[in-house]
């Protein structure tokens, strides 16, 4: 058995497993796990996988396949959830979450204008194009990572899963700070205008088996799970 065969069976066991626990939720991502499975070490088809609920793209229903461009827009309702694939990276958006795709020279944008989201983002993309996260308290550069955020008006809930980020927070520029985890170390609260701008906060509402699942789809691993030849 070679080499590519032996990773193949690793993934189908661990994602198989997870779906047997109900890691996945009773929402039934079910269907993911057979699509991770099935892109093996390959990226895989961009676009939604995974609808649950009100979801919308633009001024459409989502649909399965449907593909996300720059400009246009994610929304989730009471009730909703998405997972979508976009380039190298993979998204598992919440209920009442609106989060919009732009592009400028030299930048990709990616609004959490209000609502939670989990992502995991590839190295597919030179520091010059470095993802920029823009929530009302901050601004996140991303590369190679990944990160879950909770977006309000007041504040932005952060968690760096793994990777690396430059955080700037808008009510304070001055105080941007680099921030590099390997496996959840840091999770921050970053205030939209009073003091302190950046505090500690706790792990909530997102799991290692999600991210699993998301780098999978995409024909990665996560580094904290620490399967030989699959890693960043």
């Amino acid at each position: 058995m070679n080499q590519a065969e032996m990773e193949r069976l690793a993934r189908r066991e661990v994602l198989l497993k997870l779906a047997a626990t109900g890691a996945f939720g009773a929402g039934g991502i079910l269907g993911l796990v057979r699509d991770a499975l099935s892109a093996g070490s390959q990226p895989a088809t961009p676009g939604v996988r995974h609808i649950k609920g009100p979801v919308s793209v633009g001024a459409t229903r989502a649909s399965i396949g449907l593909t996300i461009k720059p400009g246009q827009s994610v929304v989730t309702g009471a009730g909703g959830e998405a997972v979508y694939v976009v380039g190298p990276d993979a998204f598992l958006q919440r209920e009442k979450t609106k989060i919009a795709f732009e592009e400028s020279v030299g930048a990709q944008f990616l609004r959490v204008i209000t609502g939670r989201v989990l992502s995991v983002i590839g190295k597919g993309r030179d520091r010059e194009r470095n993802l920029q996260v823009v929530t009302p308290a901050a601004t996140i550069g991303i590369r190679g990572s990944g990160f879950y955020i909770e977006a309000e008006e007041a504040h932005t809930y952060f968690c760096l899963c793994y990777g690396e980020a430059e955080v700037i927070p808008t009510g304070n520029p001055e105080l941007k700070e680099t921030i590099q985890t390997g496996h959840h170390e840091r999770p921050i609260y970053i205030d939209a205008s009073g003091s302190p701008m950046v505090a500690p906060a706790k792990l909530i509402n997102h799991t290692d088996d999600e991210l699993v699942m998301l780098e999978n789809l995409v024909g990665r691993w996560p580094p904290f799970y620490g399967q030989s030849g699959l890693r960043y």
